[in-house]
């Protein structure tokens, strides 16, 4: 966070050249923001500001919060997910108050979020995106920006444990059914192949979310 205090400045030449200090956070008055989707977290514990001399606050703190998303799996598991990060304050109005803007532009956004994206995991970190409006509330505006981010699914995993096992079990059930088995094997295999296929939905259930108002065509299927 950057923002201006033409109350808080001074002359570097009558402070022995100090340009900037670091003060603590409730020092000075520092906007107060909130992320909407936020559920839960842990705030941070770097309450520190630089105030430069020209008045200038610049703050930078670290937070690990839990979203809340609506999920789509209809596609799943090849879906592309999109979630929002909004930051907003209501205790201010945006028309005369408090107006937020971004300093970087997406794409300079989108590159530092990939370099600080390490991990390997489930999901590829596809896109960003800015989007800055007023929030009409109780015949106020309030400043908005929200944070749109894409996220692909990793599928090889999904391929491998549930697709290609599912897909097994029913080619090899159209053998069975239509070989030269007598009727008493046909009935055995056919229930080994039901709880084969049990186990899998049961797999399948466990790994997908259950936020998503549709159920992917592999869990209908």
């Amino acid at each position: 966070q950057e923002w201006q205090n033409p109350f808080a400045t001074w002359d570097p030449r009558d402070f022995c050249n100090i340009s900037e200090i670091i003060l603590p956070m409730d020092t000075y008055w520092s906007p107060p923001v909130f992320i909407l989707e936020r559920v839960n977290g842990q705030n941070p514990e770097l309450n520190y500001v630089v105030l430069m001399h020209n008045g200038s606050f610049n703050s930078t703190r670290p937070f690990q919060v839990t979203l809340t998303c609506s999920l789509k799996i209809l596609k799943f598991p090849f879906d592309t997910q999109t979630c929002n990060l909004s930051v907003a304050s209501f205790l201010y109005p945006a028309v005369t108050d408090f107006v937020m803007k971004t300093r970087r532009t997406p794409a300079e956004i989108m590159r530092d979020s990939q370099s600080f994206f390490l991990t390997d995991g489930e999901w590829k970190f596809t896109n960003l995106s800015v989007i800055e409006y007023t929030e009409m509330l109780d015949d106020k505006g309030f400043s908005v920006v929200t944070y749109v981010i894409s996220m692909e699914r990793r599928p090889t995993l999904y391929i491998l444990n549930l697709i290609l096992p599912t897909c097994a079990l029913y080619l090899l059930d159209m053998a069975v059914l239509f070989g030269p088995s007598s009727l008493e094997e046909k009935i055995n295999f056919q229930i080994a192949i039901i709880l084969g296929s049990s186990m899998l939905a049961v797999i399948l259930n466990n790994s997908l979310p259950t936020s998503s108002n549709k159920p992917p065509i592999i869990g209908t299927h």
